[in-house]
């Protein structure tokens, strides 16, 4: 039994990280000026040519260590804790959420009602001058 720990598999690293990113293989292989099949076939390989590997790492917006390092279980962590996170500082809200006006909405609809008010009596008063001036 060997202790030796199993290398990552590149390829699939940036499967993964392209699918999460809502990439087709064929917008990856664009910007890095190949093909949808020569993605595929990085896609299977274990390693990848640094250079390659830079190229890919930059069109998905990712650093090469990003790649090299994925791994499902961090993906899964990272959302937990921004779930968890956002739920606390308000975004879920559990009483500490910032949702305070800083006028009262009260006043706003009773404003803007007295301004539509207002337009009306002008254009009342507009259709009497024209009535009279007949």
């Amino acid at each position: 039994m060997s202790t030796t720990a199993k290398p990552k598999h590149i390829g699939r690293n940036i499967s993964r990280i392209r699918e999460l990113r809502g990439m087709k293989q064929e917008i990856l292989a664009e910007a890095i000026g190949t093909s949808q099949k020569a993605i595929s076939v990085i896609e299977s390989n274990e390693t990848i040519d640094p250079e390659k590997l830079a190229q890919i790492a930059k069109a998905l917006g990712v650093s090469v260590e990003t790649i090299e390092s994925f791994s499902e279980e961090n993906v899964f962590n990272f959302f937990n804790n921004f779930y968890d996170n956002s739920a606390n500082n308000g975004a879920q809200g559990s009483g500490d959420t910032n949702n305070s006006c800083t006028f009262n909405p009260l006043d706003k609809v009773v404003e803007l009602y007295e301004r539509l008010v207002q337009a009306e009596k002008d254009k009342n008063e507009y259709l009497e001058k024209l009535l009279k001036g007949k």
